[in-house]
């Protein structure tokens, strides 16, 4: 089996489970991760940090990034501005939010578009070296190349669910290790 496939069969098993987890249980440990997270983080206020909004039933990073803003960071959430390619648009509180597709909500077109200087990323699936699934489609991969094509090196943490580990995840010659995963049990450094 090609690595492709194992990771498409390793992404709909552990997506299987997560969305057997019971809705007040994901609130819970959504909460408990956004204070782990508070506790790992530390950077210059002003730091552009991308978060994430949940889709089906991914962990809640809303907690986690009002702890970052409250911390000083300036927000921005990943937006598909074509089929192939997401920018970082600003998150600014009280602004309006629009349809992103992926069945989400994001900034709209007028927010500044930013480099983040970290990246809190959603994932399917991680093991205890850093490698991360997605979910298929390879936006943060090409995100993160163009980054680095600008000289920005991103610190790129992983924020999910701790029943989302597995032993092994294949690893492509594109895929970046991330430093860290944050879950409701704690903080696994990787790196």
């Amino acid at each position: 089996m090609d690595n492709s496939a194992l990771k498409a069969e390793i992404r709909k098993e552990v997506l299987a489970k997560r969305d057997a987890l019971d809705p007040m249980l994901r609130i819970e440990m959504s909460l408990s991760a956004a204070d782990h997270g508070r506790d790992y983080f530390q950077f210059p206020s002003g730091a552009i940090v991308s978060g994430f909004f949940p889709i089906r039933s991914e962990i809640d990073a809303r907690p986690f990034m009002d702890n970052l803003r409250q911390m000083g960071a300036r927000l921005c959430l990943p937006i598909v501005q074509d089929k192939t390619t997401i920018v970082f648009r600003e998150l600014v509180r009280g602004a309006p939010l629009v349809d992103t597709g992926f069945g989400t909500r994001g900034p709209g077109a007028d927010a500044e578009i930013l480099d983040p200087e970290y990246l809190i990323m959603p994932l399917s699936a991680y093991d205890r070296a850093g490698a991360r699934i997605g979910y298929g489609a390879g936006h943060y991969d090409r995100a993160i190349a163009r980054l680095h094509d600008k000289g920005i090196n991103p610190r790129l943490v992983g924020f999910s669910f701790s029943m989302q580990e597995v032993e092994t995840v294949p690893v492509e010659s594109h895929d970046q290790p991330l430093e860290a995963v944050i879950t409701e049990t704690g903080i696994l450094k990787c790196l």
